[in-house]
């Protein structure tokens, strides 16, 4: 095998490993009319230096009426997280501005819609206690789950 051959070779599994690694950091969930996340825990290793969320939104209704979003926070904050975004109002996505107990965030989606983020994980610590939820008035008590970094 020629020492080009063997090199284009390395680059191509390298490049493959690349993919495979960036898919391990990223995670999709599904949301409905009826206020239910299609999952109860999202995983990623904690490796992954940043972590990508899509949010799809497969009802019919509209942001307004039944709007989502998926809001990161340690377990221990949902609740307060969840009142206080209420009264940030829709056009902050129902989450505080600069709230520092917020990991990440989507915007609030209507049915038919789809949202993606990118958010570091740096302030997170593998094996910590964090959750997601809905923050859409009255949605986080009921549209909530695990998110695992482990």
């Amino acid at each position: 095998m020629s020492l080009r051959l063997l090199a284009a070779t390395f680059a191509l599994a390298g490049a493959s490993f690349g993919a495979q690694a960036n898919t391990e950091c990223e995670v999709s969930i599904d949301a409905n009319d009826m206020m239910q996340f299609s999952a109860q825990s999202l995983s990623v290793p904690a490796t992954c230096k940043e972590v990508t969320l899509t949010l799809n939104h497969t009802g019919k209704l509209a942001a307004q009426s039944m709007g989502h979003n998926v809001v990161i926070t340690d377990t221990a904050n949902i609740q307060a997280v969840g009142t206080e975004g209420m009264s940030a109002g829709a056009d902050n996505h129902y989450v505080k501005p600069g709230d520092e107990r917020v990991y990440a965030h989507t915007d609030v989606v209507g049915g038919g819609e789809s949202t993606t983020i990118t958010f570091s994980t740096e302030k997170m610590t593998a094996g910590g206690d964090y959750s997601f939820f809905c923050s859409f008035p009255g949605h986080w008590a009921v549209m909530k789950g695990k998110f695992e970094f482990k």
